[in-house]
This record gives structure tokens, C-alpha cells and sequence, in this order.
């Protein structure tokens, strides 16, 4: 595909924030883009709103229109769902707009807030994106990647160390991100003696409730300094459920969307130097690692644990915001938020958490239990 070029994005703080609404969240993230970009809010020509629970958790169906008449822009604006994909088809939704001709520059917002609700009303809202048979079975997302990681320990000797090790490094990364929900380090005794959830995740090997928000500019202009780009925007989609999944061991959307993407930047996936990949569950890390083509099938769960992935590492370093295990999961804001974090990686300007040299990254977003996929490729 044409380049889509990145003029700007920006993050809040992801946390409980209970003091703070959705529409401060969205025009602060707005504002800050603006800023950084240096064109005018008459500017935008449409805006693409990723979010999933805003009718079951906040009664609020029309975001379109919502933050349409929040910043003060007269222009076309639409919701955009596909679970906790919703930021990454945001993204994905503004390139094809772009790439169409019909825009030069448009608006994506992520946001999600989730807090102000009890964790069961949560866990409820977010089964919406399973089938009726998980419901009525009483599963929820813990269950069904408990079950991905009982069928990965049995096909390839995956431990729960090993995917402890995942979110140890999260945590590390999440430590040296001042927007990330949990800056604290934690250890693999840790996760190992944290409460289960379900067996074998454990309260440390889930991504948090989270309220957030992410931005982002694109447009067909370059941008006056450095200039990066979307160079790939691909998706895919598989069954709804898992019970119809040809293999528990790989999410097969997230696969075929990333094959496209290579094909489409014309890279390998070892040119790959930097990415944001969907960790929900640690489990979830070792899978993309291997949808992705990063490491061989049975084989991510022992690289993570060795350090190849953490900053340092000698291998592609991987959720340096913290990932959604520690940087948070605010599941509309999550594909957006993604995309800044390897935007700022490229650009050079992520301070302690810089990998040196990155030129090009990736970024991985997942919807409900691997039904949904979407991935990015970015490029200095």
C-alpha cells in the first residue's frame, strides 16, 4: 500500500481514573496531537473513534457524533468495534479513508472507560465479544486463554515460568513508562504465587481494567521533521468462538494478517526491530510471538524467558510501553495507544525505554479471543 504518514499522537495516563471522563480524555489526547503536529483543528477532515463498551458500560451508542460536537469539528466521525481490536481497526478504518482519496488528513481516537464499574460487570460486558455457547457455558476471557495455554503446555512443554517470565518483563518495561498503570517491577515468584484465575493463569499473568485514551493524525502530507509512516495496515478474521478454531495453539487471524503486512511493506519479519504485541494474557504474548513469525512454533515461551525480548535483548524487543499487561488494557484505546508507543520509538523520543536504532516496528492487536486481528507496520 501508498504510505499513510503519522503527523502525530499522543497518549493519557491509563490507570483508574475516576476523576477524569471520557471527554476530558479524548480532548486532551486531541489537543496534544494537535500541538505536536502543528496543523490546525480545521485541519481534520473526518474522525474514527475506536471503543467497544460505550453502549454496555456508558449508555452511549453515538461516538461519533460525541466527540464530533466535544472538539468542535463539524466533520464526518464514526464509531469503530471489533472488540479489543477497536483501536487497531480505527487505525486501520483512517488508512483506508486516506488511501481512498476522500480524506488528506483525519482524526483516530481510542478510548475506553472502565473502571467505574464493578469487575463483574466488566468481565460481563467484555464476554459480548464470545459466542452464546462460552456465555451460557459461563466462560470468561481468563477461561478461554486458560484453555489456549493448557493446549500450549501440552504441545510444547510451555511452563508457567516460562509464561510468568512474560510478565516480568512487561512490568520491567511498564517501570520506565510514566503513562503505564503499573510501574512496579515484579518477579516470577510473584506471578507464580499470585491467586489463580484460571488454571494456569494467575491474577499476574492478566492485563488489568484500565480507562485510557490514544491518539492519532494521518494524513497524506509529510510531517516537517522526521517523518514516519504506516507502510502496512492489515486484518483478518477467524471463528467467533474457539471450539471451531483449527488449532488452540495459534490464533490463525493474527497469522494471515501479519503475512499480509509483510508482504505489503515488503519486509521479512526479522526487520522487524521494535513492536507492541497484544499481551491480554501472558500466554497471549507467546502465541503472537509465534503468529508473528518472530520465533518458530514452540519456541517464543524459552526465548522470552532468556531475555531476548527485553531491552538489552538481542532479538526484537517487544512491548516496551509495558504492554497491556502492565501499561494497561483500556480495550479501545489499546490498538491506538499501540501505534503511538512505535511511533515514538521511531522517532527516537521514548527515553529510557528507547531501543537504539529502531527503524522499523510492528504493532499486534487482538480482538476477543483471536477472532479479530489487526497489524501495523511502521517505518522511520
Amino acid at each position: 500500500m501508498k504510505d499513510i504518514n503519522i503527523l502525530a499522537g499522543a497518549t493519557s495516563s491509563f490507570g483508574e481514573l475516576w476523576g477524569v471522563s471520557p471527554r476530558k480524555l479524548v480532548s486532551d489526547v486531541t489537543a496534544e496531537a494537535l500541538k505536536e503536529s502543528g496543523i490546525k483543528r480545521h485541519e481534520i477532515e473526518a474522525i474514527f473513534v475506536g471503543n467497544m463498551l460505550s453502549s454496555s458500560l456508558g449508555s452511549q451508542d453515538h461516538l461519533g457524533a460525541f466527540f464530533s460536537e466535544e472538539l468542535g469539528l463539524d466533520v464526518p466521525a464514526v464509531k469503530i468495534e471489533a472488540a479489543c481490536a477497536s483501536g487497531g481497526m480505527a487505525v486501520h478504518t483512517a488508512c483506508l479513508a486516506v488511501l481512498s482519496g476522500q480524506y488528506e488528513t483525519v482524526l483516530v481516537v481510542g478510548v475506553e472507560k472502565m473502571t467505574d464499574h464493578k469487575p463483574e460487570e466488566v468481565a460481563s460486558a467484555l464476554m459480548a465479544a464470545g459466542t452464546d455457547g462460552e456465555r451460557e457455558a459461563g466462560a470468561t476471557f481468563p477461561t478461554l486463554y486458560a484453555l489456549i495455554a493448557r493446549a500450549h503446555m501440552a504441545k510444547y512443554a510451555t511452563t508457567e515460568l516460562q509464561m510468568a517470565a512474560v510478565s516480568v518483563k512487561n512490568h520491567f518495561h511498564a517501570s520506565l513508562n510514566s503513562h503505564a498503570q503499573f510501574k512496579n517491577p515484579i518477579t516470577e515468584e510473584m506471578v507464580l504465587k499470585s491467586p489463580v484465575v484460571a488454571s494456569p493463569l494467575k491474577i499476574l499473568d492478566c492485563s488489568p481494567i484500565t480507562d485510557g485514551a490514544a491518539s492519532l493524525i494521518l494524513s497524506r502530507r509529510k510531517s516537517g521533521g522526521k517523518n514516519i509512516a504506516i507502510t502496512a495496515s492489515e486484518a483478518a478474521t477467524d471463528s467467533l468462538g474457539l471450539a471451531q478454531r483449527e488449532s488452540l495453539t495459534s490464533l490463525k487471524a493474527a497469522a494471515e494478517a501479519a503475512k499480509k503486512a509483510y508482504r505489503s511493506a515488503g519486509i521479512l519479519p526479522n526487520d522487524i526491530n521494535v513492536a507492541e504485541v497484544h499481551d491480554c494474557f501472558s500466554i497471549a504474548e507467546i502465541i503472537a510471538m509465534e503468529d508473528l513469525s518472530f520465533f518458530t512454533k514452540g519456541t517464543a515461551a524459552k526465548n522470552i524467558a532468556s531475555g531476548m525480548t527485553r531491552l538489552g535483548g538481542k532479538g526484537i524487543i517487544v512491548n516496551t510501553s509495558g504492554g497491556l499487561k502492565a501499561a494497561g488494557h483500556p480495550v479501545g484505546a489499546t490498538g491506538v495507544k499501540q501505534v503511538v508507543e512505535i511511533l515514538q520509538q521511531l522517532k527516537g523520543i521514548s527515553g529510557a525505554k528507547q531501543v537504539s536504532g529502531a527503524k522499523i516496528g510492528l504493532t499486534h492487536n487482538v480482538g476477543g479471543s483471536g477472532a479479530t486481528a489487526v497489524v501495523h507496520i511502521l517505518k522511520k
